[in-house]
């Protein structure tokens, strides 16, 4: 059996959230904003990992001192941000210009271009890097001390991190669409396609033996009759049945598909949720 504590779970949480922050504002097209909830949520989240980690649970060194990293490191970015803001963000400034230019050359009416500050510098991406860099350290070593056979306890927590910071941002991005309306859907599209990916090797190996396999032939007994195993079954099969079906909603070219993705993705984060945390409690407390 593989260890299960909230610490851990918050660590990989934030790691694969951050990173996947990254994988959308290297597009250089949402604005800053977005960043700059990101960055929060998860600081705390990494914050509460920290705590959790010292002071609640034995506390674990490099998983402890991973989360005070992700906190600083995702601090520092969300400053540097702050303080580049005037500088725009480059994909974002030229769409508007161009559909400014587009306008204009219908219509005839001038529109005054965004107001940037050229002389200081964007913000740069790859300062998103660091902090999920430093966390997944943390959630590797995490793995290590959970029990069980080390390569798959790493590769559960690995992954589990990967697939739960997919999915999140992905939902999360869809609500942004109301702030920003005319961002392009390439950035979600992205999310929801590393969402799809990401499932497989999730689902696989929470299967592989000690895991939900032992579960559902009732070599492992859930407490529940097999409802709790079932449970976890529904969760998996209808994730991947509303990553699909987000898919399929943002081939539409109305903005209201974006919004019915959205809705798919809040369903789908719970779900998700429910795959990931069912199994890993079921298996931690199994026998």
């Amino acid at each position: 059996m593989i260890d299960f504590d909230a610490a851990s779970l918050l660590l990989q949480w934030a790691a694969g959230g951050l990173l996947f922050l990254w994988v959308t504002t290297r597009r250089r097209e949402v604005s800053l904003g977005y960043g700059w909830l990101m960055r929060g949520t998860y600081l705390l989240m990494a914050g509460g990992a920290a705590y959790i980690g010292m002071f609640v649970i034995e506390p674990m060194a490099v998983r402890d001192i991973a989360s005070i990293g992700v906190v600083l490191a995702s601090g520092y970015a969300l400053v540097s941000s702050i303080v580049r803001r005037k500088a725009g963000v480059s994909g974002q400034v030229a769409l508007a210009e161009a559909r400014t230019e587009r306008v204009a050359a219908m219509t005839g009416i001038e529109r005054e271009a965004a107001e940037k500050d050229t002389n200081v510098r964007e913000f740069d991406p790859r300062l998103d890097l660091i902090a999920p860099i430093l966390g997944f350290i943390g959630v590797v070593a995490a793995g290590l001390e959970a029990g069980g056979p080390a390569w798959l306890a790493v590769s559960r927590f690995v992954v589990g991190a990967l697939f739960l910071g997919a999915v999140t941002d992905a939902m999360l991005l869809g609500h942004w669409y109301l702030v920003q309306p005319g961002l392009a859907r390439g950035a979600l599209l992205e999310l929801v396609y590393w969402t799809g990916w990401l499932w497989v090797p999730e689902v696989i190996l929470l299967l592989v033996p000690i895991g939900m396999v032992s579960a559902i032939n009732g070599t492992i007994d859930d407490g529940y009759n097999g409802l709790l195993t079932w449970f976890w079954v529904m969760c998996a099969v209808t994730t991947i049945g509303l990553i699909i079906t987000t898919r399929l909603a943002l081939k539409e070219r109305s903005y209201s598909a974006v919004m019915a993705a959205t809705g798919l993705l809040y369903l789908a984060i719970l779900t998700a949720f429910g795959t990931d945390l069912v199994a890993r409690a079921l298996l931690s407390s199994g026998s």
